[in-house]
């Protein structure tokens, strides 16, 4: 592909099409035209892309006619039905959504950890893995080639933004409902989680987990390559708006210090490290909103688990976690 390429940004209207018109203007993608695409009842609104700004265009299968990459971050069934459309239509689709992460014929890619798989895309399709997984995977993606990473076991605590804007507001309305002493609205949070932590997903119960945990399981082997290593994940809902947190402990098959890891993850593309905790210097959620990189403290050996090392990672969830992930997937396509 050659530049000066048509880009339709799907879901335009949402938290994260916001951001991915955000990150285009930013990073000066080079497109002749960017358009913007939503459902009908949004056609006609107006979005901001850089100083100027697009009018909304109602989805439908005339829309992508002459798109040449197509960002979706419609939701799953929203994807389903119009990503094949784009697809079929000659747009190279760069899906945000779960919709197609575990098909076969669909690329999963964190364009640090595995850029190469976007080139086989039999369907037309390339999927954006999940917030929580793209962030873990920047930071494990170096450990993993050194020292063959066996066993992840990780906590997660990711902010609000990433159940979309109806639950950020409604985390607002919760905090003022607290402080001034109202009875408290649930909404779509389905439970209080101002001065609180939530685990509301939904809920296998088979294995007890939830799917933003089976999520992280999945996902990263199969961006890693290796269906060998065993993830251990508990997913938690933090009343933070951007920003997420994870707490993560692993075991590698050859033996890997701290102060290598440091200096793996110190040249390693897309993270930065902030590890000084001796003067208490490590990232924070407040740290990492609005920026590229995966932020990396607390690398220590487990205390617990001698051979092994604790990280603390903290990324943007609607930037690295969503919207740049897939603007640089498109990047990497011209």
């Amino acid at each position: 592909m050659t530049a000066g390429k048509k880009v339709a940004v799907v879901g335009a209207t949402g938290v994260v099409g916001q951001e991915m018109l955000r990150v285009l203007h930013q990073r000066g993608f080079p497109a002749r035209e960017v358009i913007a695409v939503a459902s009908e009842r949004s056609a006609g609104r107006k979005v901001a892309f850089g100083d100027r700004e697009l009018e909304v265009r109602a989805i439908c299968p005339e829309v992508f006619e002459g798109v040449d990459i197509a960002l979706f971050s419609a939701g799953a069934d929203i994807s389903l039905e119009w990503g094949p459309v784009a697809a079929a239509a000659g747009a190279v689709v760069i899906d945000n959504s779960s919709a197609f992460r575990m098909d076969d014929d669909v690329p999963l890619v964190v364009p640090e950890c595995n850029i190469e798989a976007a080139a086989n895309r039999p369907r037309g399709i390339i999927a954006n893995p999940n917030c929580s997984t793209i962030q873990m995977v920047v930071a494990l993606k170096p450990l993993h080639d050194e020292a063959k990473i066996e066993r992840v076991v990780v906590s997660t605590y990711q902010a609000v933004s990433g159940a979309g804007a109806p639950a950020v507001a409604c985390l607002d309305a919760q905090r003022r409902s607290l402080a001034l002493g109202e009875p408290l609205e649930m909404g779509v949070l389905e439970g209080q989680l101002a001065g609180n932590l939530l685990m509301h997903w939904s809920r296998d119960e088979a294995s007890g987990y939830q799917e933003e945990e089976l999520k992280m399981v999945h996902e990263t082997r199969k961006i890693l390559g290796d269906d060998s290593i065993r993830v251990s994940p508990t997913a938690v809902r933090v009343p933070v708006a951007t920003g997420h947190s994870e707490s993560i402990a692993l075991e590698t098959a050859r033996p890997l210090t701290p102060e290598r890891a440091r200096e793996l993850l110190e040249a390693a593309p897309g993270v930065e490290v902030v590890d000084d905790f001796a003067a208490g210097v490590y990232p924070t959620p407040l740290d990492c909103e609005g920026r590229d990189a995966v932020l990396v403290g607390r690398i220590r050996e487990d205390i617990g688990n001698p051979g092994g090392l604790q990280l603390w990672v903290v990324g943007d969830n609607l930037r690295k976690g969503a919207a740049l992930n897939a603007v640089q997937i498109a990047e990497a396509l011209i």
